[in-house]
């Protein structure tokens, strides 16, 4: 009977692991379509051009004009159109009997203004298609990340499309596609994007975690980079338009250059804040900080005045923030600030994305695979890289942190609490026992031979015999109770809890036999002495105000005096006080 559970869920997991691999190998069938005249493909370089430089020619002019107008293109290239020009490509195709819908994709991302397909229909009638950046994604055609156009292919066509941009060069790469391939490669694109934006999204909200837990400003601008980040990859892979501002042209064709922007400016700020440029040099750091403000102010002029030179100055600002960030890493890291080394290498994933589409736009290199996922592969490699780095380095300085207010915390000889730590423990005693009764101890434990130690083995020695003693008093008491150096021979004791004279008695026996039982030194057989004076802290004002203004000193006072007279009685070592108040 046990094998029947176990038989089905192994048929289920089969069964599961059926259905994942059919899902991963259905693009490869359906790339696999068998068709009689036409096949999948690039087909780019099968194009004529024209470019048309008053950019008024219509459709009708285009398609009389005569064979050697159009230049045959050899090689992919890229194209930097004047204001008002427009590049017209010109492309043939055969007939297909496949079954389903074509389509001709421009796969070089979202950067066309305007991108429109001129095709004749079976009535002779000029049929356009329209797409860019200059209209909304919901009034395209067929609306995707990139512009795609339908098909008409029952009979042999040339098809004519018309493209404009600018300031940016572009570079159309031409992709002929069926239908069941564009639903796979949208498919594909929606599971890895989707998974690049999700796991985005988790380190920014542990990002915005680690602002809580360290109070690091370094991880504040961490949090605002990877956010810019994430918005600048939804606006340069067209998912922004497709799903979130679809109606929106003009944010649509301006937000890849803000992001742009606003994420090298938050990228060299969080380099100023994880590399403390303040500490190594004050100019340095002001003129860091003026390079960032300018990229957050350039970013209102750039969508203000958008013309070939404030597009150099994009281009050159990005480049300059590039050589900016590694400088300073590098600097710092010179200077003995060993973060810096790793910053520069959290960073270089994006680093060495980032020439690709830069020289794309510039019209420099022709469009590819690299240019339009570079930078998106580095920086889903970069953002988990630097929250480790960052995390790494506010662990270190956080504890640096607190050993710096354990020192202020602390005796610097004996490691024991300070006097502001014991007056605070002693009037939340003493409030406690007002309220809820019961009355806890305070303890005075005097090390009485230490001027013969000293006198006998020198200052070394009598320092080390404090040490001893204060380890031997904390190996008798709890996590609880609180032991803290007075002055140079004497300690005070705040056990938090109710105690009577026998258990008093018992724990400064045990005190003083601790004492007796540990030698100071390994060469010599010199062991402590402790005087002990007890006594129960009994709160006796009315008042919670003079609680708070209880010092410590007037409470020790009583015992202090104790303790002076038991020093008259050499052979007597514990002496229990009367209840003192607060």
């Amino acid at each position: 009977m046990l094998g029947t559970p176990l038989l089905k869920s192994s048929f289920n997991a089969i069964f599961v692991l059926a259905v994942w691999f059919l899902a991963i190998l259905s693009p490869a069938l359906t790339w696999a379509q068998p068709s009689a005249s036409l096949s999948e493909a690039e087909v780019t370089l099968q194009a004529k051009y024209w470019i048309d430089e008053s950019g008024q020619a219509t459709i009708e002019q285009i398609s009389q004009a005569t064979p050697d107008t159009f230049q045959p293109l050899v090689t992919h290239r890229s194209f930097a159109l004047a204001k008002q020009s427009a590049l017209w490509m010109r492309l043939d195709l055969p007939a297909s009997e496949a079954k389903g819908h074509w389509f001709l994709q421009l796969s070089s991302g979202t950067f066309f203004d305007r991108a429109s397909l001129f095709q004749r229909s079976e009535t002779g009638q000029w049929t356009e298609q329209r797409a860019g950046d200059h209209l909304p994604v919901a009034q395209w055609d067929h609306p995707d990340q990139t512009p795609v156009f339908q098909l008409d292919l029952r009979a042999a066509s040339t098809v004519w499309l018309r493209l404009e941009n600018q300031p940016a060069a572009i570079a159309p790469r031409l992709q002929l596609i069926s239908e069941g391939s564009l639903a796979s490669k949208r498919r594909w694109a929606a599971l890895l994007l989707g998974g690049y934006f999700g796991f985005g999204l988790l380190v920014l909200f542990l990002g915005i975690v680690h602002v809580r837990l360290y109070g690091d400003r370094a991880f504040i601008a961490y949090s605002a980079y990877v956010a810019f980040m994430l918005l600048f990859q939804l606006a340069f892979t067209g998912i922004g338009g497709l799903y979130f501002w679809p109606n929106w042209a003009a944010w649509n064709n301006a937000s890849p250059a803000i992001f742009m922007l606003l994420l090298t400016s938050t990228g060299i700020w969080f380099v100023r804040e994880a590399c403390v440029l303040a500490r190594h040099s004050k100019p340095v750091d002001k003129a860091v900080m003026a390079w960032v403000c300018f990229g957050v102010l350039f970013a209102v002029i750039y969508v203000s005045l958008t013309n070939r030179t404030t597009f150099l100055v994009l281009n050159l600002f990005g480049l300059f923030s590039v050589l900016l960030s590694i400088g300073l890493c590098l600097w710092v890291w010179r200077r003995g600030e060993k973060y810096g080394a790793w910053l520069f290498l959290g960073f270089l994933p994006v680093h060495l994305g980032y020439p690709f589409p830069a020289l794309r736009s510039a019209g420099v290199i022709a469009d590819g695979w690299l240019s339009q996922y570079a930078v998106l592969i580095g920086s889903a490699i970069e953002i988990p890289l630097l929250l480790y780095v960052l995390q790494k380095r506010a662990k270190e300085f956080n504890e640096n942190r607190a050993r710096m207010r354990a020192i202020d915390q602390t005796d610097p000889l004996t490691g024991l609490a300070v006097l502001p730590v014991l007056t605070l423990r002693v009037r939340d005693s003493l409030r406690r026992a007002k309220r809820h009764g019961p009355l806890h101890t305070l303890m005075l434990v005097e090390l009485a031979n230490h001027a013969e130690i000293v006198n006998a083995h020198g200052r070394p020695i009598g320092d080390r015999a404090l040490v001893v003693a204060a380890s031997c008093m904390l190996s008798t008491l709890t996590e609880l109770d609180t032991l803290c150096r007075i002055d140079d021979t004497r300690f005070a004791i705040l056990v938090e809890k109710t105690m009577d004279t026998s258990a008093h008695t018992t724990l400064a026996q045990r005190i003083v036999a601790r004492g007796l039982s540990e030698s100071v030194d390994s060469r010599n057989e010199q062991f402590l002495h402790f005087r002990v004076v007890t006594a129960v802290l009994q709160p006796q004002s009315t008042s919670t105000e003079s609680v708070k203004a209880v010092e410590l000193e007037d409470v020790l006072a009583p015992l202090m005096k104790d303790m002076n007279s038991l020093a008259a009685e050499p052979r007597k070592t514990i002496l229990h006080s009367k209840p003192h108040s607060g």
